[in-house]
């Protein structure tokens, strides 16, 4: 790992990783001689997965860039927020009080980014979620030391409803879980789908058994299934699924049958299909780079978890590099996050006035590789350069 490596273990925040960096300078207008990242994945429970794909994600990105960002030398704080939003206040606190994180990136769930929202934003530290973005901060609660390089929760759902749309469905039974971000699945689903939802079931974010809502599919008879089914959720509910006789009912998803969960999902997942703004097979040369050297340090397939992250990693490392170290200057380390004036794996890149990306969306589907691994791959883009829905509503211009 260039220019990277654990150092042990920082009380409540974390693992940290990479060089020391000297804090000289951060809280002035001079140019700081380090960096301080406080990462927030979770590394704790079914979810990890997510959380370990993010961590990667990122820290390719800084390989990448020879443990520097902006030119300066990284040091890299691993918060796991172990998918407790006090837990991951408590820790985010002292990453900001104690540790002075420069800023704070990542996030997988939106209750998680929910809870740190405002600690880390009304102490003037950046917050970069890499995929979190509900839409509860897109729109009103937008927020100058918000970003995400992910997109708005309903937007990628859309997605698939478009999809759905398009392919003529007239029924569709909708399964999510039961917080923000399943509620915005649904709500981005139905924003384009115009037929007829047959049922729409919300399950426990822990839920692992699937058996009575897969009676409820089976008795409805669509003509198809949406769901949102992160991890975990998703690893069993494909399997379920396979097993209960319903892959002849088109398994539209997000998030559901990703690089995180094919590993356990394999065969079970053949042929399923998902919505997203990236995907492996992408052939642009920033993400060949990054496929090919992720898989070759990591030895697993990145999904998107990590490719957004190490689209966060080169976010920073262009802004800092924008104003020359001066991380003291908000006002110009925040227009520089916002010019994006890097190299991103989905290509073009660009944010709109709510912090949040304008970009094309494509549907995908679970396809298996001749070295016998599964990966999503394209197959058509259904949106291009999509604003997510709650932009007009942001303030800041």
């Amino acid at each position: 790992m260039t220019g990277i490596g654990r150092r042990g273990v920082l009380g409540a925040a974390g693992a940290v990783l990479a060089m020391p960096a000297v804090r000289a300078g951060a809280q002035g207008t001079g140019a700081s001689q380090g960096v301080k990242i406080g990462l927030v994945a979770v590394q704790t429970g079914p979810q990890a997965a997510l959380g370990t794909q993010l961590r990667d994600g990122f820290l390719q990105g800084l390989k990448h860039l020879d443990g520097k960002l902006g030119g300066l030398p990284a040091e890299v704080l691993v918060i796991d927020d172990e998918l407790r939003p006090e837990v991951a206040v408590t820790k985010v606190r002292a990453a900001i009080e104690r540790d002075r994180v420069d800023f704070v990136v990542g996030v997988v769930f939106s209750n998680i980014l929910a809870a740190i929202i405002r600690p880390v934003t009304e102490s003037g530290t950046f917050l970069i979620s890499t995929n979190a973005g509900p839409s509860t901060l897109a729109g009103r609660g937008c927020n100058p030391f918000f970003f995400t390089t992910s997109y708005n929760n309903d937007q990628v759902h859309s997605v698939m409803g478009q999809a759905a749309q398009d392919s003529s469905y007239k029924r569709v039974f909708v399964l999510t879980p039961n917080y923000q971000a399943g509620r915005d699945a649904a709500a981005g689903f139905k924003s384009r789908f115009k037929g007829e939802v047959v049922d729409e079931v919300y399950v426990p974010l822990t839920q692992l058994d699937f058996s009575a809502e897969l009676a409820k599919i089976a008795a409805a008879k669509p003509d198809a299934v949406f769901t949102f089914m992160p991890g975990g959720l998703g690893v069993n509910l494909v399997r379920q699924y396979r097993q209960a006789g319903l892959a002849s009912i088109p398994f539209l998803s997000t998030f559901t049958v990703d690089e995180a969960t094919l590993p356990a999902q394999g065969e079970a997942a053949l042929g399923f299909y998902s919505a997203a703004s990236w995907a492996p097979n992408m052939d642009n040369p920033a993400n060949t780079k990054f496929v090919k050297d992720f898989e070759t340090g990591y030895g697993y397939v990145p999904a998107t978890y990590a490719a957004q992250a190490y689209d966060g990693a080169m976010l920073v490392d262009s802004a800092i590099r924008k104003v020359g170290g001066r991380l003291g200057d908000k006002d110009a380390v925040r227009a520089a996050i916002r010019a994006a004036q890097f190299q991103s794996v989905r290509g073009p890149f660009e944010f709109g006035a709510n912090h949040y990306p304008v970009q094309d969306f494509w549907l995908c589907q679970v396809a298996k590789r001749a070295d016998g691994k599964f990966q999503t791959e394209t197959v058509r883009k259904v949106l291009s350069r999509d604003t997510d829905p709650y932009a007009a509503e942001c303030r800041m211009r």
